[in-house]
């Protein structure tokens, strides 16, 4: 008897949460009554809301569906919505994209799902938005061209160490986990200064986890991707405290550069009121470095990989550009800041790889104060939603959008707010200059050694939460003659 109540309290506690939920909605909808003119939609299920078809549409491979399918029905410039158990209004079209992105801080502001807030906690009980902004102060003298310039040549050495212990001798490989793998150890290298493949993977072991739980719906139950996420947060941070401490431990004895990277970098400033971070802000901070600096970049390289096995010719310029390079060089001189512009077109490939398959799907931003766009009325406390969806295959914004066409991107490129893989305005990603080099870097390595093919012509492509080949990219590799 008193194991089956155990059993039942879970449900027990689910059905009152959502019961309390139900009656939270019901007010909300009630005080939103009072606002005229509010946008068109449908905001589902108490609570619930519309979450589980924005969710599915991306693990049935069509992102993009949850989005055009209500700009058809509501309005092509912006609809409501209720998702992760708020009321939204999705701003579409370029128009969309430039409102929320000219006015962060004065009509809008940054707002994430509270599973986010329950993964990455703060050591000093701030929000998610507030440690955003701690970290863009810390972040640009990381991120600096003289600091990129000294990273290229690391990339480069991770990049053949890479390729050397995990593709070369091997007819057949599976492209994510490689550069999941590639783009992880990058991080731990210049954020970390770790490098030994056994603690990298050590560390990368419950990013998967932890990547699916900060979308999940935010319900705490053993089993569920929000819970398992949690866990996988606590074990990182776990590891991440051991670093941390042997670092300043280091440091004191002068074992390691107060410059070598952005541990050092956070355990020697401190802020306008000259205070130090502590030991718990910052294993978050590192924590949400790890995640943002190689989740996204890994989901990019494997798309270039699997469109420049559909489109040999895109391949072979890519091949002519990257060779022109490599024989330029002297034999064992690594990459330098001088050959990126001269990647020009391998970029080009990566920015329609990232407008067909962007990695990040959209963001969220919440109103500050009742405001009006084009014609309806946004109540002060809604979340806003922007999505790369709404341009990226918008044939208004990109003719002939199905088609992959890296000459959109040559001369001034696509229009302003059209092509947002990055977000935009003063909360456009800090981390863009540093993708762009680790991509290029891999993608240099890539085509001096290989030309390949897939394995499953017609692999699904889901979203969880990012996009990915839903068995991995497999693909046979044809090692390039000397």
């Amino acid at each position: 008897m008193e194991l089956s109540l155990l059993c039942m309290l879970p449900w027990a506690i689910l059905f009152t949460t959502l019961s309390l939920s139900f009656l939270i909605y019901k007010l909300m909808i009630i005080s939103h009554g009072t606002h005229k003119n509010l946008p068109s939609g449908n905001t589902g299920l108490p609570y619930i809301g519309e979450s589980i078809q924005f969710l599915s549409n991306g693990r049935k491979g069509h992102p993009e569906k949850f989005i055009s399918e209500r700009m058809l029905k509501f309005s092509s410039k912006i609809f409501k919505t209720s998702l992760f158990g708020e009321t939204a209004a999705v701003f579409c079209g370029s128009a969309g994209n430039k409102f929320l992105f000219s006015n962060e801080n004065k009509l809008v502001t940054a707002w994430w799902p509270s599973s986010v807030n329950k993964i990455f906690p703060s050591s000093l009980q701030t929000s998610s938005q507030e440690e955003s902004k701690k970290m863009r102060k810390l972040l640009p003298g990381f991120l600096k061209p003289e600091a990129l310039q000294r990273y290229i040549s690391i990339m480069d050495v991770i990049a053949q160490r890479h390729f050397e212990s995990s593709w070369d001798n091997k007819e057949q490989v599976t492209v994510f986990p490689l550069a999941k793998m590639f783009t992880f150890w990058l991080a731990c290298r210049l954020f970390l200064s770790v490098e030994d493949p056994d603690h990298v993977e050590k560390l990368a072991e419950p990013f998967n986890e932890l990547a699916a739980g900060i979308i999940a719906l935010p319900i705490d139950l053993p089993g569920t991707s929000f819970n398992k996420g949690i866990k996988a947060s606590n074990l990182i941070r776990k590891e991440l405290h051991a670093i941390i401490k042997k670092r300043k431990m280091d440091l004191a004895d002068k074992k390691a550069s107060t410059t070598q990277d952005i541990l050092s970098h956070m355990l020697l400033t401190c802020d306008e009121n000259g205070e130090y971070m502590n030991e718990e802000d910052i294993a978050d901070k590192i924590l949400g470095l790890l995640v943002g600096g190689h989740d996204t970049a890994s989901a990019t390289i494997t798309f270039i990989v699997k469109f420049l096995a559909e489109l040999p010719h895109v391949y072979d310029e890519v091949f002519k550009e990257q060779m022109e390079i490599a024989k330029s060089k002297a034999p064992g001189e690594l990459l330098n800041w001088e050959d990126i512009p001269k990647m020009r077109y391998s970029w080009n490939v990566a920015c329609e790889v990232m407008r067909l398959a962007p990695p990040v799907q959209g963001a969220f931003r919440e109103a500050m104060n009742d405001f009006i766009f084009e014609g309806f009325s946004i109540p002060k406390g809604w979340k806003l939603y922007w999505s790369t969806h709404s341009t990226h295959r918008n044939p208004e914004c990109f003719p002939e959008p199905e088609k992959f066409d890296p000459s959109r991107f040559e001369g001034k490129g696509p229009a302003p707010y059209t092509y947002v893989p990055f977000g935009g305005g003063p909360r456009m990603c800090p981390g863009k200059e540093y993708a762009r080099l680790e991509v290029l870097v891999f993608m240099h390595n890539l085509v001096r050694r290989y030309k390949w093919e897939k394995l499953l012509p017609d692999e699904k492509i889901i979203v969880d939460p990012m996009p990915i080949p839903a068995k991995g990219l497999p693909i046979r590799l044809h090692p390039q003659q000397p």
